[in-house]
């Protein structure tokens, strides 16, 4: 790839975030899409599925040695719980049940939240209002790496770390970058998950516990799915923020890789994106996109041009809450 952008520091622009524009021309040259906004009705019944498998497997792992306790929590269980971390991310998007269910939305989130075994659901939700809102703004995108991380993980020994360490990151930054207020449904989503947790632990032991944090750790670590991560918006070419992916691994993680779409149209739901890209073929198709998430993870760690510095940085101001 051409026009590569070189490591150092973050490429800061003095422009608006592109989404902004792109959806405007869009809905005034196809306003037919306004009709893919709203709920998914399918993704209450697709995410209980998985909920319930999760906690099915619960009971089949108990007594596996730890060995396969980790295998099994790569290999299935880390796989369905980072799906399950992708639905959290649409519902956040109020998708489940609609913008006048945003109650409903938020327990669903939780309910969602159960086989990842950490509280998440609450948290994600308040800080990704601000990653749409101010898309890569200086001390209010919380997705974008700290200084320490992009100057510290610059060689392809320390990258590979950084993306073993990619859910520790995403953990704490927040508190370093942007600290807010605990909310009262962060304090229900923990009390619900560690309920859920010990309610595991009394009926099946600790195996199964293991198996479903491990699997969260390691799925959102170092592992094929969480090439998203990076496809999405580190600067493979200069002067392109967002990258869609239009490979397989959509079917698994309820299309994030349509993101490009995704950012244009937040309200839609992943099981839409692909007509947005089709009504509007002009807009997408020529943009530069990621064909394997495999080969992101790849490129990012043996491309010295690449690493944690590789994101676009705007001064952003703070919107006024209505």
């Amino acid at each position: 790839m051409g026009n590569r952008v070189a490591r150092g520091d973050f490429e800061w622009v003095y422009t608006e975030q592109p989404h902004t524009q792109r959806r405007k021309e869009i809905l005034a040259k196809y306003p037919e899409i306004k009709t893919l906004m709203g709920p998914d009705p399918h993704l209450k019944w697709i995410v209980s599925g998985m909920v319930f498998t999760q906690l099915l497997a619960c009971y089949l792992v108990k007594d596996l040695p730890w060995k396969w306790i980790f295998f099994w929590a790569y290999a299935f269980g880390g796989c369905i719980n980072h799906s399950l971390t992708l639905a959290i991310h649409d519902i956040s998007h109020n998708v489940a049940f609609g913008n006048k269910q945003a109650r409903w939305n938020r327990w669903f989130a939780v309910f969602a939240n159960l086989p990842i075994g950490i509280p998440y659901s609450a948290s994600f939700k308040k800080y990704h209002i601000d990653h749409h809102r101010y898309l890569g703004g200086d001390s209010l995108d919380v997705d974008i790496p700290t200084d320490f991380e992009g100057w510290f993980f610059c060689t392809p020994l320390r990258k590979l770390l950084w993306l073993f360490l990619q859910p520790l990151f995403y953990s704490l930054r927040p508190l370093y970058v942007n600290p807010k207020a605990i909310t009262r449904m962060e304090i229900l989503n923990a009390l619900v998950q560690f309920s859920i947790d010990l309610i595991i632990y009394y009926l099946w032991g600790l195996k199964p516990v293991i198996y479903l944090i491990a699997g969260t750790i390691l799925c959102l670590g170092f592992h094929p799915i969480s090439g998203h991560f990076i496809a999405e918006h580190y600067m493979f070419l200069k002067g392109y923020e967002t990258y869609s992916y239009y490979g397989p691994l959509n079917w698994l993680t309820f299309n994030v890789g349509y993101h490009m779409e995704h950012h244009d149209f937040p309200s839609i739901p992943g099981c839409r994106l692909p007509m947005v890209k089709k009504i509007a073929a002009e807009y997408y198709d020529n943009l530069p996109h990621h064909q394997s998430w495999i080969r992101v993870l790849w490129d990012f760690v043996f491309d010295d041009t690449l690493g944690p510095y590789s994101r676009v940085k705007r001064l952003c101001k703070l919107a006024k809450e209505s």
